[in-house]
């Protein structure tokens, strides 16, 4: 049965086009920098938001057309979805999803129960896996949403709520690791505090630390080789999340002796209500060789909320793919678009133009990216720019082979120093000439 008769298969027809179910810069054949656009843009589309999200908001019910679906908790009516999701990652040219648990299987708050609907739909997942070439990115547990996780899973007061929930995510891994998951996400959700007058923080990130290392045990037991992530979020729902940044959930995991086995899943809309630039969290990430996947979206500065738009901003595009490239590309993970339609798109036929226009952006960032190292003027600037430190005085520092009182006799033998300026309205000039 076709889900979506009336649209084709989306197709690249190039920038002249204005067939809106077409793309006009994603060619994932075209080669830039020695690979695929399909290769370096590596895209998923998100379970939850393509069949689960309603579209409602706090101030009224959803609106999203779901013709397919009953609204049952059947397993019937949930394996009847995943078909909906397939046909739709097959017109789309998507290569991989992701999942929450609860996203593709119900909740009937009964952990057996729910772990049988779960394995009967992954069964499910896995035929359709194997009859189209999709593959899954990475699996996670919702561990937010029910009100057994009202205060925090990993770090709940209560002790019961935390065997609860590693219970699901050995259910949620074991579902990941059976479909061929080439990651497995931890999002926080309520991983944090309303008021530090009834919390043991401490206590608290112990605990989740010793969620995290029995999820890496785990693996081991079952053979799961997939990367771990930490998808880090400042706030909402708790006032503070200690997941917060990518800085602090760097720090987390050093402290916990876990870098060895998390990489972060950054995304755009949490880098923004965390006050900071997703090409910031990019490049904390990549400097400590944790850069592991991206949710792709954009936030509404003007919100104070996680609206998780489809990204068209070129110039976020742009500087994240600039990050990528120099990184070497992704060895692991990819561009998860964790994006909704806003609440007036509500046809199914919008879910197509969302996306194409989150790929079109990303696809028209990497050639722009790719074109501005190609020309070089702002990479050479940047090298030029520290070049006091190859030699001399700033080598000797960088290999620490100097102390205090060499650099003091050192200084008093110089004039003042005399800065170079730092051409950031030139630079910003030049990125400008690419889009």
């Amino acid at each position: 049965m076709a889900y979506f008769p009336d649209v084709p298969k989306i197709v690249y027809e190039g920038s002249k086009s204005r067939n809106p179910l077409a793309f006009k810069h994603y060619n994932p054949d075209e080669i830039i920098e020695g690979k695929s656009m399909r290769e370096h843009l590596r895209f998923a589309a998100a379970y939850w938001h393509v069949m689960r999200n309603s579209l409602s908001d706090p101030f009224g019910g959803g609106t999203a057309l779901t013709p397919w679906d009953d609204l049952s908790d059947s397993v019937d009516n949930a394996k009847k979805r995943a078909d909906v999701f397939f046909e739709f990652l097959g017109k789309m040219d998507i290569d991989y999803y992701c999942f929450h648990d609860r996203d593709i299987a119900p909740e009937l708050n009964d952990f057996s129960k729910s772990t049988a609907a779960l394995e009967s739909v992954v069964a499910h997942l896995g035929d359709l896996q194997k009859e189209t070439g999709k593959k899954l990115l990475w699996g996670t547990a919702c561990l937010f949403s029910h009100p057994r996780y009202a205060q925090g899973a990993g770090t709940s007061p209560d002790a019961h709520v935390f065997a609860y929930a590693a219970a699901q995510v050995k259910a949620a891994m074991d579902a990941t690791h059976a479909l061929g998951g080439l990651g497995y996400t931890f999002w926080g959700g309520r991983e944090g505090y309303a008021t530090l007058l009834n919390t043991d923080v401490k206590r608290e990130l112990d605990h989740l630390a010793t969620m995290l290392h029995m999820a890496v045990d785990y693996a081991k037991k079952i053979g799961f080789t997939g990367q771990f992530y930490i998808e880090p979020k400042p706030r909402e729902p708790s006032t503070h999340q200690y997941d917060s940044d990518a800085a602090a959930c760097l720090n987390f995991l050093r402290e916990y002796n876990l870098l060895d086995h998390f990489k972060l899943n950054l995304e755009t809309n949490h880098a923004t209500l965390a006050g900071h630039t997703m090409d910031h969290e990019v490049t904390v990430a990549i400097n400590a060789g944790a850069l592991g996947s991206i949710d792709a979206n954009q936030g509404d500065t003007l919100l104070g909320w996680d609206t998780d738009q489809f990204p068209t901003d070129l110039y976020g595009t742009s500087k994240v793919m600039l990050k990528i490239l120099e990184m070497g590309g992704f060895t692991t993970g990819g561009l998860n678009f964790d994006a909704k339609r806003r609440r007036e798109s509500h046809e199914p036929i919008d879910l197509f133009h969302g996306h194409i226009g989150g790929m079109d952006a990303f696809a028209r960032g990497l050639k722009i990216a790719a074109a501005v190292r190609a020309d070089g003027r702002i990479g050479d600037f940047v090298k030029g720019r520290y070049a006091s430190w190859d030699t001399g005085i700033g080598a000797d520092i960088e290999k620490r082979a100097v102390d205090f009182d060499q650099l003091t006799q050192w200084v008093t033998q110089k004039t003042e120093p005399v800065l170079a300026s730092g051409r950031q309205e030139m630079l910003e000039n030049v990125l400008n000439d690419f889009l």
